[in-house]
């Protein structure tokens, strides 16, 4: 495979538009095998999803046209399946089991279509927004944060010179590859591309991805962004999110019904899917309150994903419960992907060896680190903290408390409902980078 001289396609454009989502595949795995569940289940639940953009200092709004957005978003409502695209998710194995998605499925989104969205600017920030069925509005979460940060990314570029464009990715490939090789030090290491939401462009995660499949070999194990792992002969990676406990406790009568919602959801999960894709996402509402009330059936499951505790605090805790129950964590698997560079795989992987199975998928630290290496400086290509989350279910307000109360979202009175009926702690707040 020829490499794409990015400086160069960066400094002509020579398209009307240049599209930033080319395929309804440009998502990450989780979402297509939720969207299963979600079609199967909940074809009927209306949801709402909303950006929000931590990094309030970051005037996004100000930062990118709004017509190009809109051109941008209006595009990716434009784009359908592939025959090529629906052969191969009907026939290609995903953790070794073939047709995962099922026909009916695909004879349903073989027409699927993103459904309009809502926009305005309001103090610098842009509102989005979008609203209807959970199986439709789902499917935008990724390609409006992917739009986003890739109009950034041109943004801050715009001003550049073509060599300076040049220098700037010389310098980008250079600091990526000195961290493939510190990996390469890890002999055990399974890692995977997490970088879609947040990448700095779709030609920079290709060329990620590209890069760690040469220079990591067996080590790395695939990418989350089902596109690439389609075009690279790669497996697609990805389980489940925090949407889904989060509608399922919006959706709950009464107190002990939101202490049980994270549950109820997984046992749906757990109705479709099994094997290597029954993996715990714990922390919507807390960790220690997910551990505390957990059914002894998920002893059973494949592992864990600790998201937003630090890595070595959150796999500790999921340990103990383990052990707890009697079961050996050196046949189970932890995931670690919140913030994960070069630095924190090191430590934790060091931590873990031998105590547990591991594997790392690697984000915005992989698909958007420009720090410090930019030839004007300044931070115009430092990635922000953006996300798309459910904000409304049949016009209830939506929560996730996480176990870093910076990261929450909702309003601030079902928030402390929520606090309240989970135990979750509200004072242990650590920054948010990505």
């Amino acid at each position: 495979m020829v490499a794409t001289d990015i400086a160069t396609r960066v400094w002509n454009h020579t398209f009307k538009l240049d599209p930033i989502v080319r395929s309804l595949l440009d998502t990450d795995f989780y979402k297509l095998l939720m969207l299963q569940m979600i079609w199967g289940l909940h074809g009927d639940t209306q949801v709402s999803f909303s950006l929000i953009n931590r990094n309030k200092a970051v005037r996004i709004a100000d930062e990118i046209d709004e017509a190009e957005l809109r051109a941008q978003l209006d595009h990716a409502r434009t784009v359908r399946l592939t025959k090529r695209e629906m052969i191969w998710l009907a026939g290609n194995s995903f953790y070794g089991s073939t047709q995962i998605f099922r026909p009916a499925f695909l004879e349903w989104f073989e027409n699927f279509q993103l459904p309009e969205y809502e926009l305005k600017r309001v103090d610098g920030q842009f509102e989005l927004s979008f609203h209807g069925s959970w199986a439709h509005t789902t499917m935008w979460e990724i390609p409006a944060l992917a739009v986003i940060n890739e109009l950034r990314s041109r943004a801050a570029l715009k001003d550049y010179g073509r060599f300076e464009l040049d220098v700037l990715y010389a310098r980008a490939k250079a600091k990526m590859w000195e961290k493939v090789e510190r990996l390469r030090d890890l002999p055990n290491l399974r890692i995977s591309d997490f970088g879609t939401r947040r990448r700095h462009s779709f030609l920079w995660q290709r060329w990620c991805v590209e890069a760690l499949k040469e220079g990591l070999g067996d080590n790395f194990i695939g990418s989350s962004n089902v596109l690439l792992a389609m075009d690279n002969d790669v497996e697609a990676i990805g389980t489940n999110a925090h949407e889904l406990p989060m509608v399922m406790a919006a959706l709950a009568d009464g107190d002990e019904a939101l202490r049980q919602a994270p549950y109820e959801i997984l046992k749906d999960w757990q109705s479709y899917y099994g094997g290597n894709l029954l993996v715990v996402l714990p922390d919507a509402f807390g960790t220690e309150s997910f551990l505390s009330g957990a059914p002894g059936w998920l002893t059973d499951w494949t592992g864990f994903r600790p998201d937003s505790a630090p890595p070595i605090e959150g796999g500790e805790r999921i340990l103990d419960w383990w052990k707890a129950h009697g079961i050996d964590p050196t046949e189970k698997l932890l995931v670690f992907s919140d913030g994960m560079d070069v630095d924190g795989i090191e430590e934790t992987y060091r931590h873990f060896e031998g105590r547990s199975r591991m594997s790392f998928g690697w984000g915005t630290n992989l698909t958007n680190d420009f720090r410090d290496i930019e030839p004007h400086g300044g931070d115009g290509l430092e990635a922000i903290s953006l996300v798309c989350k459910v904000a409304t279910v049949n016009d209830r307000p939506a929560v996730k408390l996480s176990d870093n109360p910076a990261k929450s979202t909702g309003i601030p009175s079902e928030i402390e409902r929520y606090r309240r009926v989970f135990g979750t702690p509200s004072n242990i707040s650590r920054q948010v980078r990505v």
